[in-house]
């Protein structure tokens, strides 16, 4: 039961307790000596012993007829004002808390509204933290997966065939290897040999250069993810036919001719050799010399590049699985089935993404939160304009507290009610300040063609750390509301 219906229920019980009373003021005390005494009239004079006790006999015949039609009065009224002094005892409706609490917010909109854009930045900046982090930590990925996405690269390690006279020969892979290995796994979508061979390559005019040369299939460049920034890679027909053909890495296509474009269509000597320069790539990435790639590098047909090495031996093989969660599974069938065609103290290594992968995630992950709880201090700063807010809105509503505490409320009540209002205050600002947070990343989303990645634990973090902020923060307040004297407080101007 509200206020106000304690307060009504409390005037019906006292009218109905006069009620009663009154007919209690007039009821017969005694009959003493012929005259009949009823509280609050004099003895009747001049009546004798038998008309006294008539007209008291009357009177008591009126009182149990006025009696038996308003019996029930007193019984309603006991039963009211038990349920009264029952609901003082007992707390607000909380729907009547948020009443008042909506009360105060209006009529001190433009104070509320500054405390509360605190919150809104606090619990903004940490979703567009956490959005940035995201993004960070997805462009730092698909920046990685570029060198080789969903590759597979095999590599001979040790181990070797011992023939005659004791002498040992390395037990490299071959050709053979990949094909058995992609027979054995449709999964793959692409593969490469690759040969490895260091030369002195000729330009004419006595100019020579070291260069490294690499042979591989037409399907490197997609294994590989590899950039052709002028002229072409070549293809099937050109290893087929075992064209003299060469693609230039970037850095020495410029050394050599000047520009990418210039390096097209010219020609390089190998052993005498004569090369045509069709093409000059870049990696995706740059790997600065950390892959079987460097600056030196020149790609030719695996067929041509036998020519220079004079074996069937690889040095390693590439494979690209069809989706990234065949790599790991993949890459043991592929070192199972390559391992099954050599002699078992040979070793040889599946390397993958997946590992540097996993580890750029947690580290893009660690500094993500980091960044979240740094954002979350702008909340401290927040909440502590809340505290301070509430405290002047307690100071200033000093009497309200008073009438209040004198109509009944209890400290419970006043404490509940502050405290209400702080994290409605405080829950408001993390509401608006939510919207704006995802509204944003979202908007981009729909407005250009970047896509944000949005984590929606971020919107309910803030949300969570709106209300603890609220709670913590006007605990404060509301005990020194609640502590307050109401006899003080009546007397406050």
């Amino acid at each position: 039961m509200g206020l106000r219906g304690a307060a009504v229920a409390l005037v019906d019980t006292a009218g109905l307790a006069g009620i009663a009373a009154s007919l209690q003021y007039w009821k017969v005390s005694n009959i003493k000596s012929g005259t009949a005494w009823v509280e609050g009239t004099s003895p009747a004079r001049g009546e004798g012993f038998g008309a006294a006790l008539h007209s008291a006999m009357e009177r008591q015949g009126m009182e149990q007829r006025m009696a038996a039609t308003i019996v029930p009065k007193p019984e309603i009224a006991e039963a009211t004002f038990d349920s009264t002094l029952e609901s003082a005892g007992t707390s607000m409706v909380y729907s009547e808390t948020l009443s008042l609490a909506m009360d105060s917010f209006c009529a001190n909109k433009a104070r509320f509204l500054l405390t509360m854009l605190g919150m809104v930045i606090g619990s903004a900046s940490i979703i567009l933290v956490v959005t940035v982090g995201l993004t960070g930590k997805q462009f730092a990925l698909d920046t990685i997966s570029r060198i080789g996405q969903n590759m597979i690269e095999m590599q001979y390690s040790g181990g070797s065939i011992i023939g005659p006279n004791n002498t040992s020969t390395p037990d490299s892979m071959t050709r053979e290897d990949m094909m058995a290995v992609v027979n054995a796994m449709p999964n793959i979508v692409a593969y490469s040999p690759m040969l490895e061979d260091h030369e002195r390559i000729s330009l004419g005019g006595g100019l020579t250069k070291d260069a490294m040369l690499l042979g591989v299939s037409p399907q490197y460049k997609d294994v590989r993810g590899l950039e052709v920034l002028a002229g072409r890679f070549f293809d099937d027909q050109d290893a087929a036919a075992h064209a003299h053909v060469a693609v230039l890495n970037l850095p020495l296509a410029n050394e050599l001719f000047g520009s990418a474009q210039a390096a097209v269509g010219n020609s390089i000597s190998i052993r005498g050799i004569p090369l045509t320069v069709i093409g000059v790539f870049k990696e995706s990435i740059d790997t600065y010399g950390q892959s079987e790639i460097n600056n030196q590098t020149i790609l030719m047909p695996y067929e041509v590049a036998r020519y220079f090495t004079g074996t069937d031996s690889v040095k390693e093989i590439f494979f690209r699985m069809a989706d990234a969660s065949m790599v790991e599974p993949g890459a043991v069938q592929v070192r199972e089935i390559i391992q099954s065609r050599h002699r078992p103290n040979s070793i040889y290594h599946a390397m993958t993404m997946t590992d540097i992968l996993d580890t750029m995630g947690k580290i893009a992950d660690d500094l993500t939160w980091v960044l979240t709880l740094a954002a979350a201090i702008t909340l401290i700063v927040a909440g502590v304009g809340i505290m301070n807010s509430m405290l002047a809105n307690v100071q200033a509503r000093t009497r309200e507290i008073g009438i209040r505490k004198a109509l009944g409320a209890t400290r419970r009540e006043i404490r509940i009610q502050f405290l209400t209002e702080a994290v409605f205050m405080s829950l408001s600002g993390g509401i608006l300040g939510t919207i704006i947070g995802l509204g944003i990343p979202i908007s981009i989303g729909l407005l250009t063609p970047y896509k944000i990645p949005v984590d929606w634990r971020s919107a309910a973090i803030a949300l969570a750390t709106s209300v603890i902020v609220g709670v913590i923060f006007g605990t404060v307040p509301a005990n020194r509301a609640a502590r307050l004297d109401p006899v003080e407080t009546l007397k406050y101007e």
